[in-house]
Parts: structure tokens; C-alpha cells; sequence
């Protein structure tokens, strides 16, 4: 008897489950666009312009104190195997922190001269093969329970791939 009782119970979830989807199901597509936009709207505003945003004061301030030449001079040597100046090592920093700051780091050299198109192309890839590590580390690998030994090697592996997607770019452009 306990196994019919188990058996209609199960009935009675599976049941609540399926008008559960089919209530899910009748959305209206402009529902669905508003709330996709309501949370797009929501990720730029509170993440996205913010990091690009505080990425161009940091860069004017930086060129108004002297600093980002003081960078471009130090960083230069490595940076111009790459065919770069050096100021590009803050775009790289920059976007290992955060996609949208390195890219507001880019914009802003760019802007200022300090960067070329060129420059730029070269720059991309690497930019988005170890960007936002600093920040995936706490929302992505944490969550997903990664032991934190591994995180060096994670972030070395995206930083040599980045460093060979310079080589290779600066070969192409």
C-alpha cells in the first residue's frame, strides 16, 4: 500500500510540474524581449559602464600625473616584441581585472593617440582570452567548487595564451 501511496504522490508532483511549464510556456514574446531588456539594462548600468567609466578617469589621471608615461617607459621593452608601446600593458592589466575596464582602458589610449588601430587589433584577442580573471575567480570558480591550488595554473595558462595570441597577432597586423 506505502508504494501506491509513493507512486500517486509522485503522480501529483510530476502533474503540478507540468502546469508549472505549461503556465511558463505562455509568456508573450514582448514579455519575454521587456524582461531580457530589463536585464540587460541592469548588467550595463550596474557593471559594465561603471568599470569603463572609472577605467577613463584612471587613465587621465594617470597621463595627467605623469604616471602613464612612467608606465609606457617601464613597460616598453617587453611590449615592443609585441610591436606595442608600452602604455598597451595597461590594457592587458585592465582587462585581466575587468573586461569592460580593459576595454575603457583601450578606448582611452586609443582616443589620446597613445594606442593605434593597429595596436588595437593586436591587443584584442588577448584581451578577451584572460580578461575578468580576477573576477571569474570569485563568481565562477569558487562556486563551482575548484580547488584554489589550481587557480595559478588556470591564470597562467590564459596569460600564455594571451601572450601567444600577441605574437601572432603582431605577425598578422
Amino acid at each position: 500500500m506505502a508504494n501506491a501511496e509513493n507512486v500517486a504522490v509522485i503522480n501529483e508532483d510530476v502533474t503540478a510540474g507540468a502546469e508549472q511549464v505549461a503556465v511558463k510556456e505562455r509568456k508573450m514574446v514582448t514579455d519575454v524581449f521587456v524582461e531580457g531588456a530589463r536585464k540587460g539594462w541592469q548588467i550595463a548600468t550596474s557593471s559594465t559602464v561603471p568599470n569603463v567609466l572609472m577605467a577613463f578617469v584612471v587613465i587621465y589621471a594617470f597621463e595627467v600625473t605623469g604616471f602613464l608615461d612612467f608606465l609606457g617607459s617601464f613597460f616598453g621593452p617587453m611590449m615592443r616584441v609585441f610591436g606595442l608601446p608600452g602604455e598597451a600593458a595597461m590594457v592587458l592589466f585592465a582587462s585581466w581585472l575587468s573586461m569592460g575596464g580593459g576595454v575603457g582602458v583601450a578606448s582611452s589610449l586609443f582616443a589620446t593617440g597613445k594606442l593605434t588601430a593597429a595596436n588595437v587589433a593586436i591587443l584584442a584577442p588577448a584581451m578577451y582570452l584572460m580578461g575578468s580573471q580576477l573576477q571569474y575567480m570569485g563568481r565562477l570558480l569558487g562556486v563551482a567548487g575548484t580547488k584554489g591550488k589550481y587557480f595559478p595554473v588556470m591564470f597562467a595558462i590564459c596569460v600564455l595564451n594571451a601572450f601567444i595570441s600577441l605574437w601572432i597577432m603582431n605577425l598578422v597586423v
